[in-house]
């Protein structure tokens, strides 16, 4: 735990995920925010009067009376930098943040690849933190990206982490079914959405994320001279292995406000029945590294035995919306294993993730 509050700051303060960070960052025992960055509409008002609130809790006390200033270096001075920016501002700001000595904790997907910035789950790569080190002897720079995964690889990730320490994964399918908050806001029009499913997420794109992913962070963090030719064009040092597991994912948007549910089917290097693999997930534990962090998930994986669970309404809120819950455990007739996977997308799955990432870095001396 550090000694005084660390100042932190939220980049895309105004949007959706904005405000979950900002949400999360009330009365947080580690950090204090210090600025709070949008877009050129917003600079020079109060937080109040920029943002329209879109979350169904208050907005904290602290938040409304700031002024919000652009996302610039000079404008924001933190040492970590929460950011919210879409895709297309995160790759030009993150990197200046970076070089600028800032810890960038992103929720962007905009670094995601690179193979120097780690891809985090700390219940289950924490380990991989440790590319930071090497992603500022290749960069240069005295600050790092650290990102989180896709909102839908979240759940199912740490999901399949347990079975494959247990069992080793080979194989998965899934169909994601995706909560309307992961669009953002305004998101998705109303009469697209009602009465009906939309089997596109964000215009393409999305698939390919939820199939690559989690063979990133379900992957081997590696220290060497030189990597192996299974590793082309990785700088020498340090990279990450990708997991040799074979995804074929469908992802849909519903007309769910939060909570993002995944039905996967996955087939193992050594099968076992429902009742071993329950035992396995419902035990499952952080790495001592991670264990302790204000964020961290107790308990990581909670295992609902009810034949209609889980459900968005009734379970995306377990411990605090950081948990990630599984249900409807059985055999699979095609596969070995199939079961369903419900995490709060813009929690577990986006600002409360970064947060995370943050406590980390501060946890394993980083900064």
């Amino acid at each position: 735990m550090p000694s005084s509050p660390i100042p932190v700051a939220v980049l895309g303060a105004t949007g959706s995920v904005g405000q979950r960070f900002i949400s999360l960052l009330d009365n947080h025992p580690w950090f204090k925010v210090v600025a709070l960055a949008a877009s050129d509409r917003s600079v020079g008002q109060k937080y109040s009067s920029a943002a329209r609130w879109v979350l169904d809790v208050p907005m904290p006390d602290y938040a409304k009376d700031m002024i919000v200033v652009p996302a610039t270096t000079e404008a924001v001075q933190a040492q970590i930098v929460f950011s919210a920016l879409h895709t297309e501002v995160a790759n030009e700001l993150e990197p200046q943040f970076a070089k600028a000595g800032a810890a960038v904790c992103s929720n962007a997907s905009s670094y995601r690849r690179a193979e120097d910035v780690p891809l985090l789950l700390p219940e289950i790569n924490a380990d991989h933190i440790h590319l930071v080190k090497q992603q500022r002897k290749n960069r240069g720079w005295s600050g790092c990206i650290v990102t989180n995964p896709n909102c839908t690889s979240t759940g199912l990730t740490i999901a399949l982490k347990a079975l494959d320490e247990a069992f080793g994964v080979k194989k998965v399918f899934a169909v994601s079914l995706q909560a309307l908050s992961g669009a953002g806001y305004p998101g998705v029009p109303s009469l697209d959405i009602m009465d009906n499913i939309i089997p596109n997420v964000a215009n393409g794109g999305e698939e390919e994320k939820v199939e690559w992913e989690p063979r990133k962070m379900l992957g081997k963090y590696i220290e060497m001279l030189e990597p192996p030719s299974s590793a082309a064009g990785t700088p020498p040092g340090a990279y990450i292995e990708l997991a040799d597991i074979k995804f074929s994912v469908h992802t849909n948007r519903v007309a769910v406000i939060d909570g993002h549910t995944v039905c996967a089917s996955v087939e193992l290097a050594r099968p076992t029945d429902p009742a071993t693999a329950e035992a396995v997930l419902r035990a499952f534990a952080t790495p001592p590294s991670a264990r302790e962090l204000p964020s961290s998930p107790r308990p990581v994986i909670s295992v609902r035995e009810e034949a209609d669970r889980p459900q968005p309404r009734l379970d995306r809120l377990t411990g605090n919306g950081m948990t990630t819950v599984v249900g409807r455990l059985r055999r699979d007739p095609i596969l070995d294993l199939k079961f369903v996977v419900l995490s709060h997308n813009t929690i577990r799955g986006a600002a409360g993730a970064s947060i995370y990432n943050a406590e980390l870095l501060v946890n394993e001396n980083l900064l």
